[in-house]
């Protein structure tokens, strides 16, 4: 039997291989987790500004410092793509687009939409917020269909899918199931929060989603409350293989502090 594998497959694979050889498959802790250097916790990085009041300085403010501390990427709301994407075109740094953000109430043709405009403006990730109406209502099969829109977007615009969770409304039942969901429809990754709620990433939450996810090896993303590089560290211990924060250049000072800059 041959197996044939798409250019997206492809993608997604070595995305993954380069985590799981860089120490940051789910499942965190350890040597890996202990040796972290500011260098390589940059690379872990979405730095984040999501707030409805940003502006074009804001944004100009925010790829500067992504590309001053080479993080992995910048994480705005669909309207900044194009802006982000102009500021950012020839370096490392991906921009990353919110999508559904920040209730996930739209229906999945909506969202599907809103991803594909971002990804042709130059969104390399997409992340999406799940419909948490649906998960409190228990239809898997209508959250499976709306994650699976936006990853079929993705998919054909080789970009990685995040999927936030929304943990703090969410019973450990619910964060597995919907873990689960996202591992049927082919996402990429799970993310905990927005940052628009009562609550954010947990240390127990994110180890509950890395445990979830380890047999199809998708990536966890923590980010709500994510400020300080002590909570960063916590995070990746317990299996965060990302960290979406808005606090990055403060982060990224403690941690050269904490290790001597090596």
């Amino acid at each position: 039997m041959k197996l044939e594998l798409s250019a997206q497959d492809v993608a997604r694979i070595a995305e993954r291989v380069k985590q799981i050889v860089g120490g940051q498959a789910g499942g965190g802790g350890g040597a890996a987790v202990a040796n972290l250097s500011p260098a390589q916790l940059a690379r872990m990085i979405d730095h984040t500004i999501l707030k409805p009041e940003a502006t074009q300085d804001d944004v100009k403010k925010l790829c500067e410092e992504a590309l001053k501390h080479n993080f992995f990427s910048c994480c705005v709301n669909s309207s900044w793509v194009r802006y982000a994407a102009q500021i950012l075109r020839g370096s490392s740094v991906k921009v990353c687009a919110v999508v559904g953000f920040p209730l996930g109430a739209a229906p999945p043709e909506i969202k599907a939409l809103e991803a594909r405009r971002a990804i042709r403006e130059g969104a390399r990730e997409i992340d999406m917020v799940i419909n948490v109406g649906l998960v409190k209502s228990g239809d898997w099969d209508a959250v499976t269909r709306d994650i699976r829109a936006v990853a079929e977007a993705c998919i054909d615009g080789r970009a990685l899918l995040k999927v936030i969770l929304e943990t703090c409304l969410l019973t450990k039942d619910e964060i597995a199931k919907a873990c689960e969901a996202s591992m049927r429809a082919r996402a990429d990754y799970v993310k905990t929060s927005t940052g628009f709620n009562k609550g954010g990433a947990t240390a127990e939450d994110i180890a509950l989603m890395a445990r979830t996810v380890k047999p199809k090896r998708l990536g966890v993303k923590a980010s709500g409350g994510v400020r300080t590089y002590a909570d960063a560290m916590l995070m990746i211990r317990n299996g965060a293989t990302r960290i979406g924060s808005s606090n990055s250049v403060k982060m990224m000072e403690e941690a050269a502090a904490a290790t001597g800059g090596k």
